[in-house]
């Protein structure tokens, strides 16, 4: 199968959220696909409700490459970037 990004939300981190990235081959049954411009990412169902709205960018700058994130359902979120609350 082709790699994809899954992006899942998980208890935890400074904030009480935080944003937990893989690449996997694999499609669990609760995975919702996104494509674009020949990406796909993952997202389980679950944490899709935390995700609403947001925006995943890959970023590439001084400090390395790292993928963000832009909620618009976040409150707070942390320095790091990974973490958030709701």
């Amino acid at each position: 199968g082709k790699t994809a990004l899954r992006v899942s939300v998980e208890g935890g981190g400074c904030s009480g959220f935080s944003y937990k990235f893989d690449l996997v081959d694999t499609r669990n049954d609760d995975d919702v696909a996104i494509e674009k411009d020949g990406a796909t990412v993952l997202i389980d169902d679950l944490s899709l409700v935390y995700m609403g709205g947001s925006v995943i960018d890959f970023v590439d700058d001084l400090m390395g490459q790292s993928f963000q994130i832009r909620n618009p359902n976040a409150v707070a979120s942390c320095g790091c970037g990974t973490s958030f609350s709701v």
